[in-house]
């Protein structure tokens, strides 16, 4: 009766190969639509009876192979999705004639098809683990049997053993009690398995050696299938017969065509963790023979040129070192007795070897192992090893330098990275994380040996400022005449002095922690200070290494003081560096970097030492105050930067009426324009404002200003100025640390009732002096978003509020361009220069509110009217406010303001703010995703989502940023951080990067903060914050709702429990976490904290509220008995309570219905597998004789595959 049907479909198979293969068959009413044909087949292997006769005449070995994988496909269907349903004989009928295709029905092992092979060890595996070993006691005898007819059954059955390991270890893809007991049975079996795996192995590759390819693929599979189960048998397994198998697998390496295999294996054996009495065996690898073994292979890979396959193998073996270097570390010095190996010695030679190859990457690999030896107790005493960190040391020179970028040919290092990164950026970013694991593991060798490490940082900056300078032969690509001869950042000379720079800043900072004052070489120290401050250079990236090398070496100063003029007049001069004086043209990136880099080191000095520097303060201030008085000589932030440093000195006075004295004639300036009528008038008025910012203009020129924009650049210039100052001096004028020293001073202003000082800021009534006009300016700023004022910007200005462009590039998480072109002056746009002034003063203003508390303190905190004048300015206008100036505002203002406030101000202060804040946000947020979410269904193939750099795509992503940003303030406000590490930071910009935990839950003790306390009295502040953080778990953003679920919802529902909550909100509480679950259950840290969540709020207010069992029922596919078996548990307080973990597991079972699925899943067939007869019952029975219990049909089996 079968055979019509299955030539019907082999015909039907055969059109459906024939125009997958273009042939198109003639029209005759035969031929259907293609669709149909599909449909045709899908329906065949649900609902036809005859499936499986049908899928064994596909399988013929005469048929083609496409059609054979259909029949085969047919079959692997059946056992997966029908088995539990076929008769037992039908059953036996198809077990049979699978093992009848592997021991007759393939094309041998060279000529058949690897998915027919694949799919063939499929069927067998889907049968083993509904069957075995219960119903299948004799399995792997029979394939035992199979495996001795010859190479083509011995492969199929590899494929077999691994894909099992797979499935029931490695992917874990069946019910727990099969799983186990499948586990267990191939763990009693398992001294026969690794026999069995062993001797194939063995003699396959006796016949390989005398060339039989097809011994050669035998061996491939059993390499790759000890693969599988090396990395979780019992180690006793791998090392049985004194390591035989890592003998062997050593031995293998140098066979070409199975190496990779051996060295895969070698390495999944050497990198096991468990006990360490259990790993000492493995030691037998620093033996004389494997190491011969290994180390000959490399010589031979590395020796034959950049070949892939060698190198992929090299990769391997390199892999293999480092994990028996970790090995070694973790047995020696523990108590297993372990001794270094007397081959130690070698294995850094060769270890070494891997440091010193052209790869980079290979290098890399390397660095982690060494950073271990160096720190390990024991090994670092070693002499072999001690006498390897010059060696190291002098690698680390030469890895260091920058070069192997896969797009240029400059080094040997290039073509090994064309087969490692698919681009420059790729190189680029992979090279700067490698530089910096290579400055820590540098570091450690020096802990070793600083006085080494020292001398040849000496040598190589010596050399370095005696070399002649060779820009290579790129020059004239990247400069006009005004920069010939300079470098670009891929000349070799700053390619030299760049790594140069790195290891000498590494190993001089590491010998001043390590050595005692009187071991260090001052003279020496001071000798390579005076070389570097007097060389001259006019290439600003060689100045900026320089500028490196003397901050590095500045604390010799501490030993000569002497020096320290010579030192600040070198720093001096670069603030001011120009390559041609004079120029009109923009300053290059370089020059600006530079100058900058000059800027920075004043300041890392006057903070670091500033007792050092406090005795040249005068001429420090007098060198400022002539730099200052030409105003074309500095920019407005450089000119800040001085004043800064200037600030941090006036520190050390440690006299209160002095340095206000000093603070006040330093900032006359500043308050003489910021408080003048004229600038009093502009920053009020946010009309008058763009105007005099010059925001108003229409400009022929895109790139030049004409004059009047050149003036107002200029006015744009105070107003920066003014800002930067007040900044610069709020963030560094303090008291001293030392309360005598401060009481001293005059500092000291009284105590708190609880005994804390009160002390004062010198710059204090210079600020508040400036405060009401910096506030009128943050109005100003937020009025202009408003529809009237941005239309009332000039038609060049009229995006001026808009992002820069590189914030896109952040948000959106695209890479930077890699190679800025440092060389080429920067031409800005008229525009960007108007977007950079608006960003960067908006930034600056939210920075001072910001470190205005913690600065100020009490004298801050008790301005009169102090949060009603703060809502009616940095909070006006937030409507229009953009969610991209928003999210500073949250974060650089509002978020330092409320953690340094003191309690005693909540009331006053902090509470009227956030009330209206937290408020707001709640509403503009839903108001965002509701959108988000209208799109998302109204657009699902919209086009515009196939471009990354969207409009609605870069919308979306603020818009889940900000939502985190929200989400952080109000956990840090409301939750205090005991019982978990609570990370406050909020993902840096385009960084989605979800590294979940699978088991995340609230840390127990989670309680709410005294101003958690005092925002959640008031009823209105209160429902926001509950309301937003239950609504924001079922917005689409995980990381947001994850970092709520753990850290904020249940404090603050735990807060309100003893008050009455009205029914209709425990059920919105409840079914947002609910929802949350349908939108992130598919991820496993999401789905583990909501989980929890749900069964923390259905176990606190179930017993009093009804209606959450209502909510309970509406879970689709819930199954009704099991939840009134819960409820009846829960709600009966005589019961005694089961344990936490099962009350979770089975309120997790009743909710499984709402847990959302990853999209992969969603349409997926359930394959249902049915557990078997315990094997874990009293006393196990003999599998080849008794009779097994009775199966869930009621059947009585007898054992059910008789081979």
């Amino acid at each position: 009766a079968a055979q019509p049907r299955v030539e019907a479909l082999l015909h039907l198979h055969e059109e459906a190969v024939h125009v997958h293969q273009g042939h198109h068959p003639l029209p005759t009413p035969r031929h259907r639509h293609p669709d149909d044909r599909r449909e045709f087949c899908e329906e065949f292997k649900e609902k036809c009876p005859i499936c499986v006769p049908c899928g064994l005449k596909l399988a013929e070995k005469t048929q083609t192979a496409i059609v054979r994988h259909f029949g085969l496909q047919i079959l692997e269907h059946v056992v997966k999705y029908r088995w539990n349903n076929m008769p037992r004989l039908e059953k036996v009928y198809l077990k049979n004639n699978v093992m009848g295709l592997i021991s007759s029905g393939t094309q041998s092992i060279l000529e058949e098809e690897s998915h027919i092979k694949d799919v063939l060890s499929r069927i067998v595996v889907e049968m083993i683990k509904r069957e075995w070993p219960q119903h299948w006691p004799d399995m792997l005898k029979e394939l035992d049997t199979l495996s001795k007819q010859g190479e083509t059954q011995t492969e199929l059955v590899m494929f077999i053993l691994l894909r099992l390991a797979e499935d029931v270890v490695t992917f874990q893809t069946l019910p727990t009690q099969r799983r186990r007991d499948i586990q267990q049975t191939l763990t009693q079996n398992m001294e026969k398995i690794f026999s069995f795996l062993l001797t194939t192995l063995q003699q396959n590759v006796n016949k390989y050696r005398r060339m039989a390819q097809a011994n050669c693929r035998v061996g491939i599979a059993a390499l790759n299938t000890l693969a599988g189960y090396i990395d979780w048998v019992a180690l006793s397994h791998i090392t049985a017969d004194n390591c035989k198998l890592l003998e062997m697998l050593c031995l293998l390496l140098n066979e070409p065509e199975l190496q990779i295999g051996a060295a895969e294996c070698l390495l999944i054996a050497v990198s096991r963790k468990g006990k360490l009495e259990d790993r000492k065996p493995l030691m037998v690898l620093f033996g004389d023979v494997a190491m011969h073994y290994i180390l000959s292979a490399a010589q031979t890979a590395d020796g034959e040129g950049l070949v892939e396959k060698h190198y992929v193998f090299l990769k391997r073996l390199c892999q293999v070192l480092c994990a028996l270097g970790s090995q070694l570390c973790a047995l020696l010095g523990s108590d297993s007795e372990v001794e270094t190996p007397a081959n130690f010695g070698k294995y850094l030679d060769s270890f070494l070897a891997f440091t010193t190859h052209p790869s980079q990457f290979l290098r890399s690999s390397t660095q982690i192992t060494w950073g271990a030896l160096f720190r390990h107790e024991v090994l670092s005493r070693d002499p072999l090893l001690l006498a390897m960190i010059p060696k190291y040391l002098r690698a680390s020179m030469t890895n260091l330098v920058k070069v192997g970028f896969p797009s240029k040919t400059d080094s040997p290092s290039c073509e090994y990275s064309r087969f490692d990164f698919d681009s420059d950026e790729d190189f680029n970013a992979f090279f700067n994380s490698f530089r910096a694991q290579q400055g820590e593991v540098m570091r450690m060798a020096c802990r070793l040996d600083s006085r080494t490490g020292f001398q040849m940082a000496g040598e190589w900056l010596k050399y370095q400022l005696t070399a002649p300078v060779d820009t290579g032969p790129m020059n004239c690509k990247f400069f006009g005449k005004t920069g010939e001869g300079l470098c670009s950042i891929f000349s070799p000379s700053f390619v030299q002095w760049d790594a140069m720079t790195f290891f000498s800043e590494s190993v001089i900072s590491q010998m001043f922690r390590t050595l005692d004052k009187d071991e260090i070489p001052v003279n020496d120290g001071i000798d390579l200070l005076q070389l570097v401050l007097n060389f001259e250079t006019k290439d600003p990236l060689i100045l900026s290494c320089v500028l490196t090398n003397v901050s590095a070496l500045f604390p010799f100063v501490t030993y000569r003081p002497e020096y320290l003029p010579q030192v600040l007049s070198k720093l001096f001069a670069s603030v001011t560096f120009e390559v041609v004086e004079e120029s009109k043209a923009p300053r290059t990136r370089a020059v600006k970097n530079v100058r900058r880099h000059a800027c920075s080191s004043i300041i890392k000095m006057c903070r670091d030492y500033p007792q050092l520097v406090l005795p040249n303060f005068e001429m420090l201030y007098n060198h400022v105050k002539q730099l200052l008085s030409n105003e074309l000589l500095l920019t407005q932030m450089e000119k800040c930067a001085l004043m800064e440093a200037l600030v941090l000195i006036s520190n050390q006075f440690k006299d209160y009426e002095r340095q206000k004295a000093f603070l006040e004639e330093l900032m006359a300036p500043v308050a003489g324009l910021w408080l003048s009528a004229e600038m009093q008038r502009v920053l009020s008025d946010p009309e008058a404002f763009i105007s005099y910012v010059g925001a108003d203009n229409k400009i022929a020129d895109p790139i030049m200003e004409d004059p009047s924009g050149l003036h107002r650049q200029r006015e744009r210039g105070l107003i920066s100025f003014c800002v930067y100052t007040i900044l610069g001096v709020v963030k560094r004028a303090r008291w001293p640390a030392a309360m005598e020293e401060a009481k001293a001073g005059g500092f000291l202003v009284g105590y708190l009732p609880s005994g804390s000082p009160i002390y004062r800021n010198p710059c204090t009534e210079q600020v508040l002096k400036l405060f009401d006009n910096l506030l009128a300016l943050i109005r100003t700023h937020n009025n202009l978003y408003m529809p009237e004022m941005v239309a009332k910007l000039g038609e060049t200005f009229a995006k001026a509020l808009d992002m820069l462009e590189v914030e896109k590039n952040a948000i959106l998480g695209l890479p930077q361009p890699l190679l800025e072109l440092y060389d080429s002056p920067v031409y800005k746009t008229v525009l960007e220069r108007m977007q950079g002034f608006f960003c960067t003063l908006y930034d600056n203003c939210f920075h001072i509110l910001g470190n205005a508390g913690p600065s100020m303190q009490q004298d801050f905190y008790t301005v009169e009217g102090l949060a009603s004048q703060l809502i009616s300015s940095a909070f006006i206008n937030l409507n229009n406010i953009p969610d991209y100036r928003l999210r500073p505002m949250l974060r650089v203002f509002v978020k330092p303001m409320v953690l340094s406030c003191p309690p005693e101000y909540y009331e006053t202060l902090v509470c009227p703010m956030l009330g209206p804040l937290f408020t707001y946000l709640h509403m503009r947020l839903s108001q965002k995703w509701e959108v988000i979410n209208q799109r998302s269904i109204l657009c699902e193939d919209d086009a515009a989502d196939d471009n990354p750099e969207s409009q609605e795509m870069l919308e979306e992503q603020l818009v889940r940023l900000l939502t985190r940003e929200v989400m952080d303030l109000i956990t840090v406000c409301c939750v205090a951080k005991r019982g978990a590490e609570h990370n406050s930071s909020v993902a840096v910009d385009g960084d989605d990067d979800e590294a979940m935990a699978t088991d995340v839950t609230p840390p127990a003790i989670a309680e709410l903060t005294e101003l958690g306390k005092c925002l959640m009295k008031q009823e209105d502040v209160c429902t926001a914050l509950m309301i937003t953080a239950y609504a924001s778990l079922s917005w689409k953003d995980t990381l947001s709702c994850q970092r709520t679920t753990t850290q904020l919802c249940w404090p603050l529902l735990k807060q309100v429990l003893p008050g009455n909550l009205l029914p209709d909100a425990v059920s919105w509480f409840f079914t947002s976490v609910l929802k949350g679950l349908q939108i992130h259950g598919q991820h496993d840290g999401c789905m583990a904290a909501l989980v929890h969540l749900a069964f923390q709020i259905y176990e606190a207010l179930r017993p009093r509220y009804a209606e959450l069992k209502v909510v309970m029922e509406q879970i689709p596919d819930i199954q009704r008995d099991s939840l009134e078996q819960f409820d009846s548990k829960l709600l009966n307080p005589t019961l005694q309570k089961v344990a936490d973990k099962r009350r979770k597991d089975h309120f997790k079972r009743l909710i499984t219905g709402c847990i959302g699925k990853p999209l992969g899943e969603q349409f997926r067939k359930e394959v249902h597998i049915r557990n078997l007869p315990s094997l874990f019952k009293k006393v196990k029975p003999s599998l080849e004789t008794d009779v097994l219990e009775t199966n869930e049909d009621g059947e009585d089996l007898t054992v059910l595959f008789e081979p």
